[in-house]
């Protein structure tokens, strides 16, 4: 089983979606029993709070629920989570800062760099708490989460 964690700012936009678009397509591809996903926040702005209701209400229209309380990253999640993707580079700075071997290192991706869409210059996902941009993000994680699903899937995660 491949544990994954999704990572942004407050744990109520961009990364709850990144986590339920990525359970939704695996499981539509036969393949959730494959994954433990979560996600979780740099900050603790929001610790116990449903994601944002502009998130779920996305997510809604497009049949996927989310369910998750945001959290804080912690401690045991860089021992825990084979793959922790942050969704800008402020996150994956922030994680790496957090990391205290090379391993936990090696760990941290930046979730973007998966995005078949993405210019070069367009690594980050947008953060919808101050944009408005709810739908693009969503779009985004979509995007990327079926490529990403892919990848894992080529590197040999078997059904």
């Amino acid at each position: 089983m491949k544990r994954i964690l999704f990572v942004c700012l407050g744990n109520i936009c961009r990364s709850p979606t990144a986590e339920a678009v990525f359970a939704h397509l695996a499981e539509k591809n036969k393949l959730r029993h494959l994954f433990e996903v979560d996600s979780a926040g740099i900050g603790d702005w929001h610790v116990g709070e449903p994601a944002h209701p502009r998130t779920r209400e996305v997510a809604l229209r497009r049949g996927i629920v989310i369910n998750h309380i945001a959290r804080q990253i912690r401690r045991e999640d860089f021992e825990r989570f084979d793959l922790i993707f942050g969704m800008d580079s402020g996150n994956v700075s922030a994680l790496r800062r957090l990391a205290q071997t090379p391993e936990e290192q090696a760990k941290i991706k930046r979730f973007r760099d998966f995005d078949p869409g993405a210019s070069p210059l367009e690594r980050d996902v947008p953060d919808p708490y101050y944009t408005g941009r709810f739908e693009e993000v969503f779009e985004i994680c979509e995007r990327t989460a079926q490529s990403l699903l892919e990848y894992l899937v080529e590197q040999g995660i078997h059904r």
